[in-house]
């Protein structure tokens, strides 16, 4: 997505210009909040409808305030994505007939640049929005639907792979979001954070069919998840994901900051 670019890019620009300025607005502020919210998924099984199949999510985290303009804050978040072929409206996507669904736990540490000067308690400086670019490892695990159950697919090996995909992985949050106080101690928020990934296997879609006279799976259940489609068995080497694409996953929610009454040394500062 271009979009990481611009983000990082405005990112960059707008902290070299906050660390040139010579006067700073500088203070110690920690808070701890929540996030209640959803979560999504774009990849193969759905590669363009933001917001479709969202799950229910949530998080905690601590963020440290030094300056009217960033912040740096460190989290967890949990949630579930999902994708159903058979909820698309592409001919391709109905005939291959593949479904996911995973957890997610996420633990991040995000760097925030405000645009406009913001602290808790402060009336003066009361409202804004950010961005925010960050890190984070994050643990997942897809599972297929199996007439009335669920069944772990990463074991299974549904592309003929040698060995399994890491179900832990590193990524790249990044996104946007406002602030508002709603007293001397409570802050809330609205977000929105793609994550950027690099494995495609987050859906356990990717590459092609496999030959299972060259490859055979080791259990029913793997035959039977592999190739669900209604051309079962006809299908190898034809493409069953996109190899060139990998898969991203969304974090949104409106969340609640909680100001710490944390005594600090004194610091050089032009406004509190």
């Amino acid at each position: 997505m271009k979009i990481l670019g611009y983000i990082l890019f405005c990112f960059l620009f707008l902290t070299s210009s906050l660390f040139s300025q010579t006067k700073k607005r500088n203070f110690r502020q920690h808070e701890v909040g929540i996030m209640i919210g959803g979560a999504y998924y774009l990849g193969d099984l759905n590669s363009r409808k933001h917001f479709f199949l969202t799950q229910p999510a949530a998080g905690l985290f601590y963020r440290f305030t030094p300056n009217y303009r960033y912040a740096f804050r460190g989290g967890l978040n949990w949630g579930s994505v999902m994708g159903d072929d058979s909820q698309s409206d592409n001919e391709d996507q109905l005939q291959r007939n593949l479904n996911f669904k995973s957890r997610i736990i996420e633990f991040n540490a995000i760097a925030e640049f405000n645009f406009l000067e913001y602290r808790i308690s402060n009336d003066k400086y009361k409202f804004t929005t950010f961005l925010f670019l960050g890190l984070d490892v994050f643990t997942f695990r897809p599972q297929g639907r199996l007439g009335n159950f669920w069944i772990d697919l990463q074991s299974l090996k549904t592309e003929g792979q040698s060995k399994g995909y890491r179900l832990t992985q590193i990524g790249i949050p990044f996104g946007i979001g406002t602030k508002i106080n709603v007293s001397k101690q409570v802050g809330i928020g609205l977000e929105w954070g793609p994550r950027k990934i690099f494995t495609d296997f987050l859906d356990d879609v990717s590459g092609t069919y496999p030959d299972t006279d060259l490859t055979p799976f080791e259990s029913i259940n793997g035959a039977k998840m592999s190739d669900p489609s209604k051309n079962a068995g006809n299908n190898v080497n034809k493409q069953r994901g996109n190899p060139r694409t990998k898969d991203w996953y969304f974090f949104f929610g409106i969340t609640l900051n909680i100001k710490l009454n944390m005594k600090a040394p004194p610091c050089h500062a032009y406004d509190h």
